[in-house]
């Protein structure tokens, strides 16, 4: 029988709504093999929203402050406040890893160590964790999934019904920001997309842009909870959420939407979402999938093949992108 374990500690600490989201499937197999565990996450805001109504988790702890060294001190609260049986983290950083495994139990503090290059990243995390033994192998299918409670789920579907009615099309959500220049689509392509779905009966919203941009209308502002509510009462009217490699993407598929997402200085086979994942210039020798932060375009997107912009993103065509939301 494999070992069980009362309290679990997971820290993911890398600051993106989107690492969060990939580590799901890892803390809901660690509660399922466990339990009755008291299993508390330790991350950041605003992605901890997204797990303070989930069933699968005790308690959430965040950094109490943004200055430097807040993650460290957080990790020093949450350790010495219980002292875990079990401690999983993905964070690397600031000495993090040297005191989970001075106080665990026992500790698992590398999520990242040796991936294969087109291995997906979530995929690494359960694989690394069964062969741990702290996982099965059937644990190794599972996918991202958020838990909607009722006040979300309601919200989100009270904002979709008043913004589509009764369509003779799917709706289609364009997310267009990415957070880094380096993932943007170029707004001329976000444009011909939205034209052309719009001729073709699909009422076009968007996520990101200005109230009363002619891009489509703009979901209303939400915290990620009622966000997901939204992205879910989108998938339940069979509809399609678009956009770069990017949390609010990710977080459209863990809450059941299709997805087409557009990779470029990602690596689709790495960070792919499960949907139809499109990648530009798949041939470019400047892409690290195993360290993308090493990239010569990372940091300020300045590209090496394109002074006017990241050639990978330019390389997704309209056309492509179109054909893609249609069989989604």
């Amino acid at each position: 029988m494999p070992e069980r374990y009362a309290d679990i500690l997971v820290v993911d600490l890398l600051g993106g709504i989107g690492d969060l989201l990939m580590l799901l499937p890892a803390v809901h197999g660690l509660a399922r093999r466990n339990p009755g565990a008291r299993l508390r996450v330790l991350t950041h805001d605003p992605g901890a929203e997204l797990v303070r109504a989930d069933p699968a988790v005790a308690e959430v702890l965040t950094p109490r402050h943004g200055r430097p060294g807040a993650e460290r001190e957080a990790v020093v609260e949450a350790l010495a406040a219980t002292r875990p049986d079990l401690a999983v983290s993905t964070t690397r950083y600031d000495g993090i890893p040297d005191l989970i495994e001075a106080a665990a139990g026992r500790a698992v503090t590398n999520l990242w160590r040796d991936p294969p290059p087109q291995q997906p990243v979530g995929d690494r995390y359960l694989e690394i964790l069964c062969a741990e033994g702290l996982l099965g192998a059937r644990d190794r299918a599972a996918r991202p999934r958020v838990h909607l409670s009722d006040e979300a789920a309601r919200a989100g579907e009270r904002a979709v019904a008043r913004l589509v009615g009764e369509p003779l099309a799917p709706p289609v959500v364009l997310v267009t920001d990415a957070g880094m220049a380096v993932k943007r689509w170029p707004e001329r392509n976000w444009r011909g997309l939205a034209g052309e779905l719009t001729r073709r009966g699909h009422p076009v919203l968007t996520v990101g842009t200005p109230a009363g941009d002619p891009l489509g209308v703009p979901l209303p502002r939400a915290g990620l909870p009622v966000l997901a509510g939204q992205f879910a009462a989108v998938g339940r009217r069979g509809g399609v959420v678009v956009g770069p490699d990017t949390g609010p993407v990710r977080l459209a598929a863990a809450a059941g939407s299709a997805t087409v997402a557009l990779f470029g200085p990602t690596d689709a086979r790495r960070y792919g979402m499960g949907g139809a994942d499109l990648q530009g210039l798949p041939g470019c020798p400047h892409r690290l999938p195993t360290a993308i932060t090493e990239q010569p375009c990372w940091w300020q997107a300045r590209c090496p093949l394109d002074a006017a912009g990241p050639a990978c993103m330019a390389d997704l065509d309209v056309d492509g992108v179109l054909a893609a939301v249609t069989a989604r």
